[in-house]
């Protein structure tokens, strides 16, 4: 890929703050995993892991200019990553290297629609919020964060992070992924009035909302939002934009290959648009068919080899006129 060339056509300057690490994917595992006994695998993929570095990947594929500040190990992993991420265009200046702590992995167990996960978090728990610098921050238009509950060393001060961005004119998205402790403690009430783009998965805004249904989370955090997108899997995807609930169908896979990263996916198609001033239901709409075209192919970035063979599946798999 020559990233030169393509970075003159791409419109927008994304910086992508996150976790990074490999995935070592399992699939077609002949039963759960059980103590004392081997199980076998008949397929196996080694790939670039981690929602914010899919994100960032998937979204540079759409078109858009990305840039990622994160921090790995000095080793093969690291060098994966870098190496992925370059290869799909994202500018990888801003990394940090530890010579303390290990590239982070996760091993992901797949089961159809669903799967298992052990992650090892290595140097991702170690991004402090003052290595994000405002000088870092100003030569960009917008700031997307994922998984903070996995960035441990940054979580205290987020709200910090994403206040100072939107006083630099930044504008902001935030995905929070899944809390592996399950205490699930994020202010929201003092977050979201920074984050323009909040954009959950529906069991995630549950459990941070610490409600039984959606309306009863937005009510909750009434005034303290600006646009809320619920992610909801076969039910397609909803916004909340302050005053009602729309959702949006999702487009069905009837040949799901995996559906790890379909929400990043999902993230890189709105905000792609969202971007480029597009209206905030074509967002849902495009989050929606990107996250759909994501899982057509094992991993996360395995379906978004190019622009064209995303158009290409959008088409082919879901008849959608991708542009």
């Amino acid at each position: 890929m020559n990233v030169n060339n393509n970075m003159e056509m791409k419109k927008s300057k994304v910086l992508v703050v996150g976790e990074l690490n490999v995935d070592l994917i399992y699939d077609n595992i002949e039963g759960l995993p059980i103590i004392g006994k081997e199980k076998l695998a008949k397929n196996f993929t080694f790939t670039l892991g981690s929602s914010s570095a899919i994100f960032a990947s998937n979204l540079s594929t759409l078109g858009t200019q990305v840039s990622f500040l994160g921090k790995v190990g000095n080793d093969e992993f690291a060098r994966t990553v870098r190496k992925s991420l370059s290869e799909k265009g994202v500018i990888t200046d801003y990394i940090i290297t530890s010579d303390k702590y290990n590239t982070g992995s996760t091993m992901v167990l797949n089961y159809n629609m669903d799967r298992a996960m052990i992650t090892y978090p290595g140097a991702m728990e170690h991004l402090l919020a003052e290595e994000i610098t405002e000088n870092i921050l100003v030569k960009f238009d917008h700031l997307h964060l994922s998984s903070i509950f996995l960035q441990k060393a940054l979580k205290p001060d987020v709200v910090a992070l994403f206040e100072k961005a939107k006083n630099l004119g930044l504008s902001t998205s935030l995905d929070p992924q899944w809390d592996p402790a399950e205490k699930w403690n994020l202010n929201l009430q003092e977050l979201l009035p920074f984050v323009d783009i909040f954009l959950p998965n529906a069991k995630e805004f549950l459990f941070l909302t610490k409600s039984e249904t959606i309306a009863e989370g937005l009510r909750k955090l009434e005034g303290k939002h600006k646009s809320i997108v619920i992610k909801d899997g076969d039910n397609g995807a909803h916004l909340w934009d302050g005053i009602k609930l729309i959702s949006k169908p999702a487009f069905l896979n009837t040949n799901v290959v995996d559906c790890i990263g379909a929400g990043d996916s999902f993230d890189a198609g709105f905000i792609d648009l969202y971007l480029k001033g597009s209206d905030l239901l074509t967002c849902l709409q495009r989050g929606n068919i990107i996250g759909a075209v994501n899982t057509s192919c094992s991993g996360g970035t395995g379906a978004f080899q190019s622009k064209q063979q995303v158009v290409k599946i959008a088409k082919e798999n879901f008849s959608f006129e991708l542009t």
